[in-house]
């Protein structure tokens, strides 16, 4: 019996495969390589170029390895995209999920863990966020992520599908040994934007400074990506004892500003990062901070690694390393 990972070149997936090998579980991967990169897949696990939608290439594969768990990380994630493109997200996000949910039936998958988002929630109306929390999401984004959550709960209860929805807050940092990072094209979370500008010498953007918290900047809860993998590994443990599933917040349960976030930086980094005071963006609430009980009490797993200070170091970590690889190999 094999694990899937769906998006298993990508930034989380790629973690958690690495995650996976290293704990000698069966792993084979699914990825279009539209935003991931083949070099983070290890040459040792199977490979499948293809987008998850593409059942009748998907179906021989999950027969052949004998998948029985899925981890679905395929996404498009951009919410400003989603806005100004939401067929895009509906087609790639919701459409290949009922796809290879369907897949996953034909091939009698008994598991199946969804990359979720707290864009499920829209505005916040308590904080932190339970998630008992109504869910009204303002963008395609989160609406087709939801989408699939409700997909999945109808599946559970028609078919029998165990499941479980992990909401992240925002993922962040790089693999402690330095070999994964955060690579996105084009890049839209705050730390890989400050770190790249530290490296290059530009500016960054604060998008509003006249918010009502403690500095004047959003806040937001960051997790580590490797507490985020050994919340997957939680879950599956979880499920693959037959536990119940559902909707699980993964963050830290507290928060922190865009400027700690770049006052961090410019300690970890040892370089003057020069910011630029933007006009507030249409759409980003004041505050976004987990409730993460619901994970501790089911699966017994909380965040151990994301503090700010180790998520900025192990990113920086990555970064510079890549940078100094790319210039290595274009001198």
């Amino acid at each position: 019996m094999a694990t899937l990972v769906t998006g298993g070149a990508g930034y989380i997936g790629s973690h958690m495969v690495q995650a996976l090998v290293k704990r000698r579980v069966p792993v084979v991967v699914i990825d279009n390589f539209i935003s991931g990169h083949r070099e983070a897949v290890p040459e040792s696990v199977p490979l499948l170029e293809a987008d998850v939608s593409d059942g009748a290439r998907v179906v021989p594969f999950l027969q052949k390895h004998g998948v029985d768990e899925i981890l679905h990380f395929a996404s498009r994630i951009q919410v400003g995209e989603s806005v100004i493109d939401p067929k895009l997200y509906y087609e790639d996000n919701l459409g290949a999920a009922i796809s290879l949910l369907g897949s996953a039936l034909a091939c009698n998958v008994k598991r199946f863990i969804l990359s979720s988002t707290a864009a499920v929630y829209g505005v916040p109306e308590e904080m932190p966020i339970p998630e008992d929390h109504p869910t009204k999401p303002i963008n395609p984004y989160g609406e087709t992520k939801l989408a699939i959550e409700h997909m999945l709960g109808s599946y559970g209860r028609a078919y029998g599908l165990k499941w479980a929805a992990l909401r992240y807050f925002n993922a962040a940092g790089a693999s402690e040994d330095g070999s994964l990072g955060e690579r996105h094209d084009p890049e839209t979370h705050l730390i890989p934007l400050v770190l790249d500008a530290a490296l290059h010498g530009k500016s960054v953007t604060m998008y509003g400074r006249d918010y009502p918290t403690r500095d004047g900047t959003c806040v937001r809860d960051y997790i580590h990506v490797v507490d985020l993998v050994e919340a997957h590994l939680a879950a599956m443990e979880h499920l693959r004892a037959g536990g119940e599933g559902g909707a699980f917040n993964l963050g830290t349960g507290k928060g922190n500003t865009v400027a700690e976030v770049i006052d961090t930086c410019k300690r970890i980094t040892g370089r003057e990062i020069t910011v630029t005071i933007g006009e507030r963006r249409a759409g980003d609430p004041p505050e976004l901070v987990a409730g993460v009980q619901r994970a501790r009490e089911v699966f017994g797993w909380r965040a151990t690694r994301s503090d700010l200070e180790s998520i900025v170091r192990d990113a920086w970590r990555w970064h510079a390393r890549e940078h100094n690889t790319h210039y290595a190999r274009t001198a």
